[in-house]
């Protein structure tokens, strides 16, 4: 008699774990809603920027119109702050590659403007590599090389005059010429030079690491070991609040993304790089314009690790913005993130419902 009643009897337990299961499920799927009330829909996800600007949305608006102060005006306001001053310079260059108009009237009003004379040599830098294009080496023209390479050599002059004309003090026209040496895979040697003046001027300038390790980065002028040790070295020796720690992480992302296990991210080595993040970016400056980038990266990979409430509160302060790393390597960036964000939500949710 008891043969018969103990499959009974497990079938009855299993499915009573099966309706647990299947009420937690449901339970957990109201509260992810409640939680994510305010989180938006892909439709609504800003792929352009990394986070919301209302200065940088409002000078890009009037350089749409042709009115360039504004733009001017924020540089100006800027000061010595670097990282501001050079993201801002990024911002007002990529829009004159496009159509430089403004940038004409600009030039024609001030001539010995350091900070035009910046923006005209960073364009330079941004049409060459819309020329280029994302594609491969493989399958770019020779054409779009060509192009590629002659603009970039304009641009080398360019940068000459802009830092005949900057403060001394003021790295941004250094800086920004890491994008030219690596699309001229110009030798180490030149790099090193080149560095040299940027840390003599900003030594824990987050947007100069950031270009140096894709320079240093394999796809590039580099290999998988020399940016693993030049990010290294950047976490090693910058403090709390510049972001460095960062880097090993992006590397370690760059470098091994796309063929590292899924367990790959809970390893100790990516929960200690991930928690050395996590600090730095804790106790960073609130207007500091690269934030909103690091965060979206540690939404993701708190994610992969299944920290999924760490994970949301990264999510929650970058939500409606996606043109960061890693959502901008995909077709459709902004699919990708909330796909990742809604694993976060649904396994913060769970979470809290285990507690």
């Amino acid at each position: 008699m008891s043969g018969k009643i103990l499959p009974f009897v497990f079938i009855v337990v299993m499915l009573c774990f099966w309706l647990r299961s299947k009420r937690l499920a449901k339970r957990a799927g109201r509260l992810a809603c409640e939680i994510g009330a305010d989180l938006l829909p892909p439709e609504r996800q800003n792929t352009d920027r990394a986070y919301r600007d209302p200065e940088a949305e409002a000078l890009l608006a009037a350089l749409s119109r042709g009115d360039w102060q504004p733009a001017a005006r924020a540089l100006t306001s800027a000061g010595t702050d670097w990282e501001r001053r050079s993201y801002l310079v990024g911002l007002i260059a990529g829009r004159a590659a496009d159509d430089d108009t403004w940038l004409r009237a600009w030039q024609a009003a001030r001539p010995d403007d350091p900070d035009v004379a910046v923006v005209h040599a960073d364009a330079k830098v941004s049409l060459a590599w819309q020329i280029r294009g994302g594609a491969w080496a493989k399958d770019t023209s020779a054409e779009q090389f060509a192009g590629f390479h002659r603009v970039l050599e304009e641009a080398r002059e360019d940068f000459d005059r802009a830092t005949s004309l900057a403060p001394p003090d003021d790295p941004t026209p250094y800086l920004l010429q890491i994008r030219l040496y690596t699309g001229l895979s110009a030798p180490h040697e030149a790099l090193h030079q080149l560095w040299a003046e940027v840390t003599a001027r900003a030594p824990y300038h987050y947007e100069a690491h950031w270009r140096a390790l894709q320079y240093w980065s394999a796809k590039w002028c580099g290999s998988e070991e020399l940016a693993r040790n030049f990010a290294a070295q950047a976490a090693a020796t910058a403090p709390l609040g510049s972001l460095l720690t960062m880097f090993p992480l992006v590397s370690w992302y760059e470098h091994n993304d796309d063929e590292a296990p899924e367990a790959a991210y809970g390893w100790p080595e990516m929960m200690a790089l991930t928690d050395a993040a996590l600090a730095d970016v804790a106790v960073v400056g609130p207007d500091h314009p690269r934030a909103a980038g690091v965060r979206h990266l540690l939404a993701y990979c708190l994610t992969k690790q299944g920290r999924h409430e760490a994970a949301l509160e990264q999510f929650q302060l970058v939500d409606g913005y996606v043109g960061a790393l890693p959502w901008r390597y995909y077709g459709n960036p902004a699919e990708v993130y909330c796909a990742v964000r809604d694993v976060a939500l649904q396994g913060a949710a769970a979470s809290r419902l285990a507690g």
